[in-house]
């Protein structure tokens, strides 16, 4: 979950280094580091915290070399402190690293008994001490290799040399690794997302393969160290802006996006003329899927939690979901005629990666549901569909978790219109549906003063509950998983029906439960099971998309958000526990944009 960068260059690279750094935070913020070739010495620049306070130091002790190497932590093998920080710097190897050496402590014993000291508690020093140790009889590419056969664990690697002052070694296992190309100079960076502003040509290293970068030329080698060549892409135009404009923080504006996402998302898929979704090359005749399963780690796995209930009323295909986390270690049943769906933000998530890669290995359909067409898991899939979110900056996921659950929608109701699991004049009305989704959602944005005043009651509150039915319930997940993420503060999302069956035990006097209750088949029974919640003191907070007054001395908020067809109520009423988790942490003045121990992109398992 660390982003590393590389720049070989004929002028000082540290400024672009550190701008790199910055769009890298996403992956890491714990602390940062530099280290460049100047004056044929290592300079080595560190610090805990942001890249920011890099910046800082990098101001009043410059460094000028043309070669070098950065890093954004998120710790793993100690404390984020500057000794932890990354690059780890012997006299005459500099390393960076992302990913999880899992040999580590062994690795660390044979060095020590060679009379070899460590400076750090991490994982990635033995790597610096390995390829230290091989150049006594090597040069850089071949020590590079030696160390590699001796990891186990993922990783990639950006490596500098002091008696090579012309090179930077790239090396993949697991975890991503891009080059970038420009005519004065090559890049080496965690995702194209950090190159994007100095280069539009991209080239993505596969597992096991090696590159060698120097400001004029790119070489590549594959595990077996014979020289290949790689394909060369060149990056779409985003005209989506990373800046925050007139937000306080990039997820408000992420929260206020949602519509222009929803509608950007359906205008891409469907076609206004033929009243028709535009999707098409399906790895499987759509007639022959047997089953889908769905697979994703944290929100993501909630979208597919939610698809699940879609897929289910609209479709007779059998689904099941999966986190994917769990998924590569069961002892799974491959069916070619099984369509099975990666669902990711980054497209780089480390779990659902390696859960793909057990998919490919077993020869089976794989479909991935991504905000980034360049990444991994997009170009590792047989089929690919973009959610069309833009860049979500924000590491809790709000504007991406909405366009993955349209995007599976929308799979949804393709797949049942040519199974013909629904009629024609249904699929025509769920397109039309489709179609006011955007201007609902703008609506149920208007709802941010009532829960300014709801957010008050969560300042002092010892946890919180989140409870739904049906399509409803992924949501009250998502909401607890929201308001954890960015205020800290302890919260659970459970099925209204299940509360008789233990969770009613932590119900209390002024305990705050939020009631997802839209006007659906569960709605009667959802107020039951709020009365088992008000006869125990809890605080309701309720949430509907229903018209009928229903505030009472009972409820002590209550929101109301547009009522469309109820099929899509569970992306109305994401919004307003969305905007609950983000009021409550500008409250208690939490990071917004970066929660304390979490990243964007989980690279590491």
């Amino acid at each position: 979950m660390c982003g590393i960068i590389g720049i070989a260059s004929n002028k000082p690279v540290s400024m672009n280094i550190i701008n790199s750094l910055k769009k890298l935070e996403y992956r890491g913020y714990d602390s940062a580091g530099l280290a460049t070739l100047d004056n044929d010495e290592i300079s080595e620049k560190k610090c805990s915290g942001r890249v920011e306070e890099l910046e800082k130091i990098l101001f009043k002790s410059p460094s000028n070399g043309h070669l070098g190497i950065g890093h954004v932590r998120w710790a793993t093998h100690g404390v984020p402190n500057i000794l932890n920080a990354h690059p780890h710097s012997s006299e005459i190897v500099s390393v960076v690293h992302n990913g999880i050496i899992e040999n580590s402590d062994e690795l660390k014993k044979k060095l020590e008994s060679k009379g070899l000291k460590f400076k750090s508690q991490t994982d990635t020093e033995v790597i610096t001490l390995l390829i230290t140790e091989a150049l006594k009889d090597n040069k850089p590419l071949e020590s590079v290799f030696n160390t590699l056969k001796q990891l186990k664990g993922s990783f990639a690697l950006g490596i500098i040399f002091k008696n090579y002052k012309n090179i930077i070694i790239g090396a993949r296992r697991g975890s991503p690794l891009a080059v970038g190309y420009s005519n004065i100079e090559n890049y080496l960076g965690s995702d194209s997302y950090a190159l994007k502003s100095m280069t539009n040509k991209i080239s993505y290293l596969d597992d096991g393969d090696l590159c060698v970068l120097s400001k004029d030329k790119v070489e590549f080698y594959d595990v077996k160290k014979k020289k290949i060549n790689k394909k060369v892409h060149i990056l779409s135009d985003d005209k989506n802006t990373s800046d925050k404009g007139d937000y306080k923080n990039f997820m408000s504006k992420e929260i206020f996006e949602q519509s222009i996402t929803a509608k950007n998302c359906i205008n891409e898929y469907t076609d206004s003329l033929k009243k028709d979704i535009n999707i098409y090359n399906f790895p499987i005749k759509p007639e022959k899927i047997n089953k889908i399963i769905l697979i994703g780690c944290g929100t993501a796995y909630h979208s597919c939690l939610v698809a699940k209930y879609w897929f289910e009323e609209l479709t007779t295909i059998d689904v099941e979901i999966d986190i994917a986390s769990e998924f590569r270690y069961r002892k799974l049943k491959f069916n070619s005629n099984n369509l099975y769906v990666f669902v990711s933000q980054s497209g780089e998530t480390a779990d659902t990666a390696a859960a793909l890669d057990i998919c490919k290995k077993n020869k089976v359909k794989t479909c991935s549901v991504v905000n980034s067409v360049e990444s991994t898991i997009a170009r590792s899939s047989d089929w690919v569909l973009p959610i069309h979110a833009g860049p979500e900056i924000g590491v809790a996921s709000t504007k991406a978790f909405l366009g993955q659950m349209l995007v599976l929608y929308i799979l949804c109701l393709k797949l049942a219109q040519i199974r013909k699991d629904i009629s024609n004049s249904s699929y025509q009305t769920n397109i039309k549906n489709l179609k006011t989704l955007p201007e609902a959602i703008k609506k149920s944005l208007k709802v941010e003063n009532s829960i300014q005043a709801m957010a008050k009651e969560f300042l002092d509150a010892k946890g919180s509950m989140f409870l739904g039915r049906g399509l409803s319930f992924p949501i009250a997940l998502e909401g607890a998983l929201k308001l954890k993420e960015l205020s800290y503060l302890h919260a659970e999302g459970y099925p209204a029906g299940e509360m008789k069956h233990g969770p009613l035990a932590l119900i209390e006097e002024g305990l705050p439960v939020i009631v997802l209750a839209p006007k659906d088949k569960y709605f009667e029974k959802t107020l039951s099971n709020m009365q088992e919640v008000i006869a125990r003191g809890g605080k309701i907070l309720f949430i509907t998309d229903h018209k009928k007054e229903l505030i009472n001395e009972n409820i002590r908020f209550g929101i109301r958000v547009p009522s469309l067809d109820n099929l899509l109520s569970p992306i109305l009423l994401t919004i307003p526990v969305q905007l609950l988790a983000y009021h409550v942490a500008l409250l208690k003045g939490c990071d917004i944009d970066k929660p304390r121990n979490l990243a964007k992109s989980v690279t590491v398992e």
